[in-house]
């Protein structure tokens, strides 16, 4: 592996899991609701572009004031601007994984059933799960298949959390979408 990817495996890591899966979560939660699938596209691409600078910004400004108070081992840190960038990109790209099926029904106007749509993102967002752990497990020297498997673990709580109060809160509120 690049010793440059090695570097930052972990920035790409946390902005993948983090896009993943709050972008997922948007997804479930607005599925549960049953609201259309430009909406979902709409909300989907807010929180990638909102939460995955927010997410870059907190990155960089975590590693600015991590660098500035170790100055002296300033040949063993990263950079922040790259920290920052790698965890933004990382978000971004991966996260916009559970949306890809959305935007293809909406620019498409093929108008396919919702379910289809949420299995399609179920499914490609699970796929997503397990290559950012099998990556993880590869650089990191760790198992990557055990790894694979704990980050779909976690994902799928995370998106089962969502769908669920998706759906509980819809009902509760009396939306009729």
């Amino acid at each position: 592996m690049n010793i440059l990817f090695r570097r930052y495996i972990s920035e790409f890591v946390y902005g993948a899991v983090d896009g993943t899966v709050t972008t997922f979560a948007v997804v479930a939660a607005s599925a549960g609701a049953g609201i259309s699938s430009a909406v979902i596209l709409i909300l989907g691409v807010a929180n990638l572009i909102a939460d995955g600078f927010s997410m870059g910004a907190s990155a960089y400004l975590a590693a600015s004031a991590e660098h500035e108070d170790s100055a002296r081992d300033t040949q063993k840190r990263a950079s922040p601007k790259i920290i920052g960038a790698v965890t933004f990109l990382a978000f971004v790209a991966v996260g916009s994984v559970p949306v890809l099926p959305y935007l293809i029904d909406v620019i498409a106007g093929s108008k396919v059933p919702s379910t289809t749509l949420f299995y399609i993102s179920s499914a490609l967002t699970a796929v997503a799960f397990l290559t950012i752990g099998f990556i993880k497990g590869k650089v990191g020297k760790q198992s990557p298949w055990r790894e694979a498997a704990i980050t779909l673990l976690l994902g799928a709580v995370a998106a089962g959390l969502a769908y669920f109060a998706g759906d509980v809160l819809a009902a509760w509120l009396g939306v009729q979408l």
